[in-house]
């Protein structure tokens, strides 16, 4: 483990620069007094690594020094820069063990392979948490791809709604939930998301943009989903809810626990808030005989009537 943290540091400096202790510190995750004993074991192995004091100080390798990774293959290089670092493997706990591959692959990559590869990660974002699986096609995703490589201005019409509405504006990047597929764009002042199936027709301009240099497509994409939820609507429930039904709840994206207060019997007294009044009705008839509704009337009244109808179906058969 330690070695593996070693490594780590020695591929950050020479890719990155100078770090200070608490950058290194945060980024794998350990003490600063632990970076201490790294930097001092590194010395003592012969690593010509240094500590400039002061307001801008920081670690550093002398300059020249590389370390030599090899073996990275084509499929893995693409698998690196189509990965989404910031879901399934947070989760399995792998974060580190990406971020510390994908270091690897810029050290052992001559310099166009790493700038090409932080180009490609700028303007190709994969999200894998999709809404739902989608059939829908996107027949202008390569004349949008071409112009966000190419930093070209794009004249599209899009629809919205029963609107079809023309436009200019500068991909700054791709980003792909599932089959659907989004062009991250600014469009005079704003930065705004487009689904490309919804682009009526595109053909790439001959002006080209400046796409901003601190731009991160990967982050825009996060807030943007962040925006969405926080902007849809709730509606309220209270529910006498069977502690059993939790590890479920806790895993449903679109509900909110706001309070619990405990009953007896395994039972709890839970306000739950849902989408709309049919997303909640279609929600607790899933939850079978774990669930009660307890206000409000009318999502008593919906739940009673849709399983009356059910229970009719079934005694016709």
């Amino acid at each position: 483990m330690r070695a593996d943290r070693l490594l780590s540091i020695l591929l950050l400096l020479q890719n990155q620069g100078k770090m200070t202790s608490r950058e290194l510190a945060e980024k794998l995750e350990v003490s600063e007094r632990t970076i201490f004993r790294d930097m001092e074991s590194l010395s003592a192995a012969g690593i010509p690594i240094f500590a400039e004091r002061g307001t801008n100080g920081g670690w550093a390798l002398s300059e020249g020094y590389r370390t030599n990774l090899t073996g990275m293959k084509t499929e893995e290089i693409v698998s690196l820069l189509l990965a989404n670092p910031s879901g399934p493997l947070h989760d399995l706990g792998l974060l580190h063990n990406f971020e510390s591959a994908f270091q690897k692959l810029l050290t052992a990559s001559p310099t166009m392979m790493r700038n090409n590869a932080e180009y490609a990660r700028q303007r190709l974002h994969i999200d894998g948490a999709g809404w739902h699986e989608s059939t829908e096609v996107s027949p202008y995703l390569s004349v949008i791809q071409e112009a966000t490589w190419e930093n070209r201005k794009l004249h599209i019409n899009y629809q919205k709604d029963e609107e079809v509405t023309e436009r200019i504006i500068h991909p700054f990047g791709l980003v792909a939930k599932r089959n659907t597929w989004y062009v991250v764009a600014q469009t005079g002042e704003n930065i705004r998301t487009y689904r490309i199936s919804r682009v009526r027709s595109a053909h790439t301009l001959d002006e080209t943009f400046e796409r901003p240099i601190d731009f991160n497509l990967a982050a825009y994409w996060e807030e943007s989903i962040e925006r969405f939820k926080s902007n849809l609507p709730w509606y309220p429930t209270r529910l006498k809810v069977n502690v059993k039904l939790f590890p479920r709840l806790y895993r449903e994206r679109y509900i909110k626990i706001r309070s619990i207060h405990p009953m007896e019997n395994g039972w709890v007294e839970a306000d739950i808030e849902f989408h709309t009044l049919d997303s909640a009705c279609e929600s607790i008839l899933g939850f079978g005989a774990l669930v009660k509704v307890i206000e409000p009337f009318e999502l008593r009244v919906k739940v009673l009537t849709e399983a009356k109808s059910i229970l009719s179906i079934y005694n016709h058969i």
